[in-house]
């Protein structure tokens, strides 16, 4: 280093004057920077406190179950407690099992019902957005009421209308000259009759989404196809389905999950006595006669685990093929 470079500023020189103003604005500056990353810490800290409660309770009482039933599936229990490690043997045997076959189409059957429904849930939830006035509250809170009723209630009262001996609707039947089947206790009709109680039971919540959907289409794309001539059926083709195909893609992802899912119907409204159970059983129906009637807690697991693989399976493919057909904005 050249004694030019190591000797230091004079005291008045600018050099020294500019390195002085310098280090007066570095100062203040670093300072405050200092205060905001401490503040942006203390809230980045209680925010995490404040989501803490909720973390703690989706891990304890939803992760932690999902990991349990995971290695409960590789086991096999025994009558007093304990579990005994069997690797695969649970799967095996329930993909063997010759209930399968059956329970599976009777699962895919109900899903498709459902699914089915949503035209349904659509047309309502328009004729409902047509509606105006003080009647109309009154129309949502009737078409919502089986959505918050108790599976059990609904149960009994749907047992009673498709009783084939005194059923409400054998009777209604019977005025036309047709005599009605026993739905519930004939093995041909049982799925058809659970999915149409199914579509009764979630048109409420379907309404409810597909009229919010509604609302948020722009009124001036309706008044713009007047104007060029188009009607209301080919405005509800070209305007309203594509603008309330994000909706639409909720609902069917929502229906798919609870159509696979159905055991509720099942169990309450045929009862474990009824000649057409065996032919009117689901996967979740199986997974409940292992767990709480043959006490099979190893092969109830696995059966959880599949159908949740599967689930997820189908929702994956259901997010991937919405690209095609669903269109925001």
């Amino acid at each position: 280093m050249s004694a030019i470079e190591s000797r230091p500023a004079a005291a008045g020189s600018p050099a020294a004057a500019g390195a002085a103003g310098r280090a007066e604005a570095a100062g203040p500056r670093g300072r405050r920077r200092g205060r905001l990353n401490r503040a942006r810490l203390s809230e980045w800290a209680w925010g995490y406190v404040m989501i803490a409660p909720l973390f703690v309770g989706l891990a304890l009482f939803y992760l932690w179950p999902i990991v349990q039933s995971a290695y409960f599936s590789f086991t096999e229990w025994g009558a007093f407690g304990g579990q005994e490690w069997v690797g695969f043997k649970n799967y095996s045997n329930f993909l063997s099992d010759p209930q399968l076959p059956r329970a599976t189409w009777n699962t895919v059957k109900y899903a498709l019902i459902i699914l089915a429904g949503i035209p349904l849930s659509i047309v309502f939830a328009a004729l409902l957005n047509q509606v105006h006035g003080k009647y109309a509250s009154l129309y949502r809170i009737l078409y919502f009421l089986p959505v918050v009723s108790m599976p059990a209630a609904v149960a009994m009262v749907w047992r009673w209308l498709y009783n084939g001996d005194y059923g409400l609707i054998n009777y209604l039947l019977s005025l036309v000259g047709i005599h009605g089947p026993h739905w519930v206790s004939d093995a041909r009709y049982t799925v058809w009759a659970l999915g149409v109680v199914g579509i009764w039971s979630s048109l409420g919540y379907n309404m409810i989404i597909f009229a919010a959907g509604l609302k948020n289409i722009p009124r001036q794309y309706y008044e713009a196809s007047a104007l060029d001539g188009a009607g209301r059926v080919r405005q509800f083709f070209s305007i309203t389905l594509p603008l309330l195909s994000p909706s639409i893609f909720f609902v069917s992802v929502l229906s798919v999950i609870a159509g696979l899912q159905m055991f509720d119907l099942v169990l309450m409204m045929l009862g474990k006595a009824n000649p057409a159970l065996a032919d009117s059983k689901t996967i979740a129906y199986l997974f409940y006669e292992d767990a709480f009637l043959t006490n099979n807690q190893g092969l109830a697991a696995a059966i959880a685990v599949v159908l949740t693989l599967v689930l997820l399976a189908l929702t994956a493919i259901q997010f991937r093929l919405q690209k095609r057909w669903v269109h925001y904005g």
